[in-house]
């Protein structure tokens, strides 16, 4: 292992910090609670089952991948896209390789640790590098973690936004493949704003497949596009480690 504090990056922090941005399609932080909220509201919830069933659905996933394409929006306009695999095993073992740009790039991530390792070429798999993960060129653009981008923690933030944002008139629509519904949630930097979200959810595995995120007003701020998904595809944890 090549000690980050002892060595010149020579790609920077640019190569890194740019990938490391596209880790935020989980879209999640802890949300602030509304004391006015009764728990009588959320059950008259039309989405509440949905993510119950989400839930009961995810406690029964050891492992998945999928690839992601994500799109982020710069005053309403796209400004950059991603694409980029991802794998998941219980207890917090995360991967992730990018596709494009900066093919070649992997950050592995185990549960519970305070850091992250970093291998910036496949062909070279000696040469890695470990980040914080609170370390600024680890959290996204968004300011999560790596340890806040699994679908368990997507899904225990839908819950929390359910109980403790008021979301007015629910929105929910479904087909024998999909369901969709609009989620309204505090802003995941400064929890002081609410934003909105339109989340599609595939009934083949209960999982999103589509989650976009929007001002308040309208204007996009990020699509993030999910397919491909295989659960409980038997990952080692080997695989996991760097």
């Amino acid at each position: 292992m090549i000690p980050i504090s002892s060595t010149k990056i020579s790609f920077s922090d640019k190569r890194v910090r740019g990938l490391l941005i596209i880790l935020g399609f989980a879209l999640v932080q802890p949300l602030i609670i509304d004391a006015r909220l009764s728990p009588a509201w959320a059950e008259e919830s039309r989405i509440l089952p949905v993510v119950r069933t989400m839930e009961s659905s995810f406690d029964s996933v050891e492992d998945y991948s999928c690839e992601v394409e994500q799109i982020f929006y710069q005053d309403g306009k796209e400004d950059q896209r991603y694409q980029f695999k991802f794998y998941y095993k219980r207890n917090k073992r995360i991967r992730v390789d990018f596709i494009s740009p900066y093919s070649g790039m992997s950050i592995y991530y185990q549960g519970g640790n305070r850091d992250a390792t970093v291998k910036p070429f496949r062909g070279l798999p000696s040469l890695k590098f470990k980040f914080s993960i609170h370390n600024p060129l680890i959290k996204t653009a968004a300011g999560q973690t790596i340890d806040q981008t699994d679908m368990g923690y997507f899904i225990n933030f839908l819950m929390k936004n359910l109980k403790k944002v008021k979301q007015g008139e629910d929105e929910v629509y479904e087909n024998r493949e999909q369901m969709k519904f609009l989620l309204l949630a505090m802003d995941y930097i400064e929890e002081k704003n609410l934003e909105r979200y339109r989340i599609i959810i595939s009934k083949r595995n209960w999982l999103p497949i589509r989650i976009e995120r929007y001002h308040l007003e309208g204007q996009a701020l990020e699509v993030t596009m999910i397919k491909d998904y295989v659960i409980n595809g038997r990952l080692g944890e080997k695989f996991f480690t760097p």
